[in-house]
């Protein structure tokens, strides 16, 4: 299974408390476990691959992008637009949300893919 992302974008700078974020949310109706692996896409540079996470079987997981690294250790970057390619070796449910702290009133977006 194969999602696309294309307007990704997590925001260099918070506002106090409350810190931007973005997140897929995966929900995982098989009994077994599967492995969701992400690969961005840019504008001007080679794509970034290697995040991999596993979802238990019958579960739910929000997988925080602030928070992720991939194989090398390599955060998504901030302040860059790109999209995101999600595959799955079984169907699941994926939603995206992007929490953006920048502006006074805040804001949130938020897809199903």
């Amino acid at each position: 299974m194969k999602k696309m992302i294309p307007d990704c974008y997590w925001p260099d700078s918070a506002n106090g408390a409350y810190v931007s974020h973005e997140a897929v949310c995966v929900l995982n109706t098989n009994v077994d476990e599967v492995t969701v692996k992400l690969t961005l896409y840019f504008e001007d540079r080679a794509p970034l691959g290697g995040y991999r996470v596993k979802v238990p079987g019958e579960r739910t997981k929000h997988i925080r992008l602030d928070k992720l690294l991939n194989e090398n250790g390599d955060p998504i970057p901030k302040a860059t637009p790109y999209a995101m390619v999600v595959e799955c070796d079984k169907e699941v449910g994926i939603q995206y949300t992007r929490v953006d702290t920048t502006q006074a009133d805040l804001a949130i977006a938020t897809t199903m893919v």
